[in-house]
């Protein structure tokens, strides 16, 4: 029997999500959020959610441009200092000696070490409440060469990225393969 646990921001998993933004004099800031995801096809889009709080809030509406970071799991630690620590008093990436890249098709950076980077023209924004809604245009995406699979997509198992599940803020290893979409569910049921 299920029990109700009330409303809540309880969805699994979510992403691990790291925005990058330049503030007004330039320096490279990166928070982690887990609110975030694709939100559209055509045009490609994805969508972050942020407090006014957070110093990227700022940022991306100054530049009205973001990018986000996919880290590995290999790099879970620094991913959760990232949202721990404010880019308002501290330099994230001197703290943690990680690399920022400027995007050469939007102005924000992005972490050079995390294998796949998705960088966005802001086009939307919208006030839920605590948090707004900021969606970005996809203008690229990036992926380290070794990441890929055979058609030169993303391959999750090379890139290892690490997930959160915010009912018990834990950070997870993204899971096993368990089929292709599209194909498992006809194989086992038919086309429908």
């Amino acid at each position: 029997m299920k029990m109700s646990l009330g409303p809540g921001t309880i969805l699994l998993p979510t992403p691990t999500l790291v925005v990058g933004t330049y503030d007004d004099a330039g320096r490279p800031n990166v928070m982690t959020a887990a609110w975030g995801g694709i939100c559209c096809s055509v045009p490609p889009c994805v969508s972050v959610s942020l407090r006014k709080a957070t110093y990227t809030y700022g940022n991306l509406l100054a530049q009205q441009a973001f990018t986000i970071s996919i880290p590995s799991r290999i790099f879970v630690r620094e991913v959760d200092y990232f949202g721990i620590v404010s880019g308002r008093d501290v330099d994230k990436f001197a703290a943690t000696d990680l690399t920022p890249v400027h995007s050469d098709v939007v102005n924000a950076p992005y972490v050079g070490e995390f294998p796949l980077v998705v960088e966005c023209s802001l086009i939307h924004q919208l006030e839920i409440g605590l948090h707004t809604l900021f969606v970005g245009e996809v203008m690229d995406v990036k992926v380290e060469a070794e990441c890929r699979d055979s058609r030169g997509n993303p391959d999750p198992e090379k890139i290892q990225a690490c997930i959160y599940a915010p009912g018990v803020t834990t950070y997870y290893a993204f899971g096993e393969n368990l089929g292709r979409g599209f194909e498992i569910g006809r194989e086992a049921y038919g086309r429908g």
